[in-house]
């Protein structure tokens, strides 16, 4: 059994598609397809099922893949530690954020250390505050940066920064001129929201009681996915909502939303980090690279 093999089967099971899996790898569907034949040729073990163009992991397929990302996630441990020698001038920094952060905020910063360590290689995977969580957690991320609190006492958690909540609605709306004065106002207009598990979502709920309400007492119209799906339908017509300045600045600029005097916090932007594994000059350098670029609370 190689580490390769282990990556393919991972990437296969995660995507369920042999195809999709080989693609993210760089391979042929063929070198894929014999990868995942002869560890189950070796082991006499059936790890899927094939359904239709599918696979789906049979029982001894699911609980060898949560061994086969621990041993992965070791591997790249002690990749790490050895790059980690040579100092900053090489090796790898796997970063994942949450949706604003991804987006709007890490891009800039991500340059800027690029231009600092060249060396180092960075990527980037985009999710909600839990999945960037989860992924910290699991070790497939070296880093995350969320906007949403988290509770885990496997992770370290830091802030780096922050960013302002703004009430949005399209030109046409009837508080584009005059602001609702009354929780009821809130509570019948028709509110366009991110996910569950989403940290925009989070903290406009946790804002709520100063306006009288509860979540529950949201007409919600209109769930989305991403900050940008959200913005559109409100430009469109569609509702409110609440997001962050860094989305909505070229829309406000543009005229196509207005934004809407409320009594919004300021929120903060936390870095995540597994407690126990061992913190890199690369991960070292690019949280005091985000602290250095701050703006105040």
């Amino acid at each position: 059994m190689t580490l390769e093999q282990l990556r393919i089967f991972v990437a296969v099971a995660l995507r369920e598609h042999v195809t999709q899996g080989a693609r993210d790898l760089n391979l042929t569907q063929s070198a894929t397809s014999a990868a995942i034949a002869a560890l189950e040729a070796r082991y006499a073990t059936r790890l899927f099922d094939r359904v239709g163009r599918r696979v789906v992991l049979t029982e001894a397929g699911r609980l060898f893949l949560a061994e086969a990302r621990a041993v992965l996630a070791r591997a790249a441990e002690a990749e790490t530690a050895l790059a980690d020698l040579a100092g900053l001038k090489r090796g790898t920094l796997r970063l994942a954020g949450s949706q604003t952060v991804a987006n709007y905020w890490l891009p800039p910063l991500m340059n800027r250390y690029h231009a600092l360590y060249p060396g180092i290689a960075l990527s980037l995977v985009i999710g909600n505050t839990n999945s960037v969580a989860a992924q910290v957690h699991d070790g497939s991320a070296d880093l995350g940066v969320v906007e949403g609190e988290v509770v885990d006492p496997a992770l370290g958690v830091e802030p780096v920064d922050g960013d302002e909540l703004v009430l949005v609605v399209a030109p046409g709306h009837p508080w584009a001129s005059t602001a609702p004065g009354a929780p009821a106002a809130f509570a019948a207009e028709r509110w366009i929201l991110r996910e569950r598990g989403s940290g925009t979502r989070s903290a406009f709920e946790a804002a709520l009681p100063e306006w009288g309400l509860t979540p529950g007492d949201l007409r919600v119209a209109l769930e989305f996915p991403s900050n940008e799906a959200v913005r559109s339908a409100v430009e469109a017509g569609a509702g409110a909502a609440v997001l962050s300045r860094l989305v909505v600045a070229a829309s406000l600029l543009a005229g196509s939303l207005v934004a809407v005097p409320a009594a919004l916090p300021r929120r903060r932007f936390y870095a995540l980090r597994r407690q126990e594994r061992h913190v890199t000059q690369a991960q070292r350098a690019f949280l005091a690279l985000a602290a250095s670029t701050a703006r105040p609370p």
